[in-house]
């Protein structure tokens, strides 16, 4: 079988991440602007290679100033690193479930990821293109990727957590 190529539909996809904030609840925020590749010598996708970056300028958490200061050298740095990157990942079918395993860079830092996938399936959409679907999901902890910056209040709570859950519903086509 020949290897199919696919781009990310952005119009039908979106990558989100959500962080505790004081410990007693959920910031959610998302890219905006971001691209990524498969390529599959299979229908069900499995030991397809994936690839993804995003444009740290256009995080998202519904909040300005906030997004002003995850751009900023406290976190993202977006002037001296304006992408985050997943490489060399590979899908993998585990009975019915999957697993993307790769290499996630934030800043300088590359450190291996794992997200479980939810694979839709295949479908052909209303002008001819073929689609597929998936699901990803996943956990890191942010000071791995130097993202370190930290307070606490005066009562001791911390007013950002460590851990970031990825959320990303993904839409390919078909090239």
């Amino acid at each position: 079988m020949s290897t199919s190529k696919w781009i990310i539909d952005p119009t039908h996809s979106e990558i989100n991440f959500k962080v505790k904030h004081l410990v007693i609840s959920t910031v959610t925020g998302s890219f905006k602007k971001f691209e990524g590749t498969a390529e599959s010598d299979s229908q069900d996708f499995d030991a397809a290679k994936v690839a993804f970056s995003a444009d740290i300028n256009t995080i998202d958490t519904n909040q300005a100033d906030r997004d002003a200061h995850l751009k900023s050298e406290d976190f993202f740095d977006a002037e001296k690193f304006p992408n985050l990157a997943f490489s060399n990942g590979t899908l993998k079918k585990n009975g019915g479930d999957y697993v993307l395993e790769g290499d996630l860079t934030i800043k300088d830092i590359t450190k291996p990821v794992q997200l479980s996938v939810d694979f839709g399936g295949v479908a052909e959409d209303p002008y001819g293109n073929t689609k597929a679907g998936f699901e990803l999901e996943g956990k890191i902890n942010r000071k791995d990727f130097g993202l370190t910056w930290s307070a606490v209040t005066e009562a001791g709570n911390v007013v950002v957590g460590d851990q970031i859950k990825i959320l990303a519903n993904i839409q390919l086509v078909k090239n």
